[in-house]
């Protein structure tokens, strides 16, 4: 008799449904084919561990006994992480929006025994409410139509199988250029929302991958319109309900237009986009809010994300959960009486700085949030306001936390790494690099098997085939080593890593690389993704990748395959690069990027390491710096080919597309040479 079998998995979101009286299965063949045997469709629920509704439509109909009868009658019932399948989760997301839906999580498809969809939605309620159907009605009426309908269940799949086998297929035979991407930037001013920053209208999502492709475009054209739309956005970003001011983080995004209220749930993604977003613009600004929230991240990442494996090697697990104790937001929100209790005296001034009144800024609770303005230039005032937030985040500790999604992604761990070098480069933070070193070791010692890596490690199991976005973010990642420790492993990795995903993810008939391996067995299609979301798309990605292994190792297979990427995904629409930003940026690192060498004499020269360090902490996160000593050369075609060390000191080549500047042998005029105001 069939049951409930997710107690055999490790995803926490599975997990979280085992005790379901809906006899879930976890995807697999086996369950395509028992769907066949039986001929009744499939019931397919994507989730994830995070995600507030997906607990509001468990809690309402997976843990109802009649509405679990019901499906368990009618469907086979297949529950899947998201964050374990996104190569499953991007087919089924885009059959719902070619039925016109907006997609989203809980995501609700019925499929044919095949796997092949006919109709969906994402949230349904129990009872018809909020301009939807109720749950068993839906299900009643799609079982009705599967029995004594086939004929439409087949026009719908049939149209929809089509229409998701075009996706893969797609190639634009697109272009790029420089000039184009900086109209682009200018285009996407118009969509800022320069007074609370964000784009315009409520959700505001961060968007780090928008905001350093903006960010980007300021640094080329110095248009102070592009500047103004990043560092309005990260202040108040920063200042707002969205950032966790006690313990360190950002959520996910924010309900409302003002960054008050974010959606709770935290995840690793997102604060390790913004940690590099931050660093590019501190470097240029060095404004002091941004120090210390990229500090007060790492900080959060490293110690509430941290989880080891019984080696002792350790890597970030994925999230926490919006809610506890059932209620959404509840672990960190305040009441005035309860932080004038455990503040005492220094209540009212903690209260003014944080917006905390008697009835709440927030369904009558209060979030913490800043004024955007109030940075705590008073030493004294800095100092009572963090003892406040100490005391206040030691008593929060106390309280029943939201769960933590211990799953470990590759592609995401791969974002942490890169992230953490940068700071760490940056900032003069040596112990982040060696933090990021420690992390890749565990990708590449749990989650790798000789050269191709799995997608997830969860309770000591490594799972799934990696998708072309842990390629993509893993070999991104080995180069931020590379450049910050020139040991040429992590090169060689890039290297290996490339070599996989143009062997099992690229389309040979249309360019472009799939999400999908070629030997991934239990797809209805692969799909192409295209547009970036809340993470980079893995084509844009290895834009990034095969652009600085071609300026790295002058092997021109980088920039043909850099030039069919851009060829099969660059949009013909230019409004729709805002779109790809991504891929806005790997076009600018092939075409525009800083290179820096460092040329080594014959002698030891003590001012060797000192300018290594100043070419990596200046230069700007499309830079790339090689290093060539007596004994190697760079390519034949690079600009600064032939170059060597001047009067037997080390010696530093600026370079920008074919052109060097005069060799500079003292690291104090490196130093002024690599400043924002002199490179810009």
């Amino acid at each position: 008799m069939t049951s409930n079998a997710l107690s055999h998995e490790t995803s926490p979101y599975l997990l979280q449904h085992k005790d379901n009286p809906v006899h879930w299965q976890a995807w697999s063949t086996d369950v395509l084919a028992r769907a066949s045997a039986e001929d009744k469709p499939i019931l397919l629920s994507i989730g994830y561990a995070a995600c507030h509704w997906c607990h509001v439509m468990a809690h309402e109909s997976f843990e109802s006994d009649a509405i679990a009868a019901i499906m368990n009658e009618h469907f086979i019932n297949v529950k899947v992480d998201r964050e374990e399948r996104p190569d499953l989760d991007a087919i089924y997301q885009s059959a719902l929006n070619m039925l016109g839906e907006q997609g989203g999580w809980p995501l609700t498809m019925f499929l044919k025994p095949d796997g092949t969809p006919f109709w969906g939605g994402t949230y349904f309620p129990p009872q018809a409410h909020y301009g939807r159907p109720g749950f068993p009605d839906v299900l009643r009426q799609i079982s009705n139509v599967f029995r004594n309908q086939k004929d439409q269940i087949e026009k719908n799949a049939a149209a929809l199988g089509s229409a998701l086998a075009e996706i893969g297929a797609s190639g634009s035979d697109g272009s790029l250029s420089m000039t184009r991407i900086d109209a682009t930037s200018v285009s996407a001013i118009q969509i800022m929302d320069f007074q609370r920053g964000g784009t315009a209208g409520a959700p505001k999502f961060p968007q780090p991958t928008f905001l350093k492709f903006l960010w980007n475009s300021y640094l080329r054209t110095g248009n102070r319109r592009l500047f103004e739309a990043v560092t309005i956005s990260l202040n108040h970003m920063c200042q707002g309900g969205i950032y966790d001011h006690l313990g360190g983080g950002f959520s996910r995004y924010s309900v409302d237009e003002f960054w008050l209220a974010p959606h709770f749930e935290k995840m690793l993604y997102d604060n390790a986009l913004l940690v590099e977003l931050m660093c590019d613009v501190w470097q240029d600004t060095k404004l002091g809010l941004f120090d210390v929230r990229i500090r007060e991240t790492i900080a959060w990442m490293l110690s509430d994300l941290h989880s080891a494996a019984d080696d002792g090697l350790f890597a970030l697990a994925s999230a926490y959960d919006a809610d506890s104790e059932g209620v959404e937001g509840k672990f960190y929100v305040w009441g005035l009486e309860e932080i004038k209790a455990h503040l005492g005296d220094a209540a009212v001034e903690f209260c003014a700085a944080y917006d905390v009144t008697q009835y709440g800024n927030w369904e009558g609770a209060n979030i913490l949030r800043r004024n955007v303005d109030d940075v705590d230039s008073d030493d004294g005032r800095a100092t009572r306001l963090a003892s406040s937030r100490q005391i206040l985040l030691n008593i929060r500790r106390g309280r029943i936390p939201p769960q933590r999604d211990d799953k470990i992604l590759a592609d995401w761990n791969g974002m942490a790494i890169a992230a953490f070098v940068r700071a760490g480069l940056v900032m003069d933070e040596p112990d982040w690099i060696e933090q990021a070193a420690s992390i890749y070791r565990f990708v590449t010692t749990h989650m790798c098997d000789d050269t191709r890596l799995y997608h997830t490690w969860c309770a000591g199991q490594a799972r799934h085939p990696g998708v072309l976005d842990d390629y993509a973010n893993m070999a991104r990642a080995a180069l931020m080593l590379y450049q910050a420790t020139q040991q040429a492993d992590y090169l060689q990795d890039a290297v290996s890593w490339t070599q996989v995903a143009d062997t099992h993810f690229w389309d040979p008939d249309n360019g472009g690389y799939f999400l999908a391996a070629d030997d991934t067995r239990d797809l209805i299609v692969r799909t192409k993704s295209l547009f970036d979301n809340a993470t980079p798309t893995g084509n844009g990605l290895m834009l990034d990748v095969v652009a600085r292994l071609y300026l790295l190792t002058g092997d021109d297979q980088y920039q043909h395959r850099a030039d069919a990427i851009i060829r099969a995904i660059a949009p013909d629409d230019p409004r729709a690069l805002m779109n790809q930003p991504s891929l806005a940026l790997g076009f600018e690192i092939l075409h525009a990027a800083l290179q820096i060498v460092i040329v080594l004499p014959d002698a030891r020269d003590l001012n060797t390491s000192i300018m290594y360090r100043a070419a990596t902490k200046l230069s700007p996160s499309n830079a790339v710096v090689s290093v060539v000593s007596p004994k190697t050369a760079l390519p034949a075609q690079h600009p600064a080919a032939g170059k060597a060390a001047i009067d037997g000191k080390t010696t530093a080549y600026i370079c920008r597309e074919n052109t060097c500047g005069v060799p500079i042998t003292s690291p104090d005029d490196l130093i002024i040479a690599l400043s924002p105001t002199t490179r810009a």
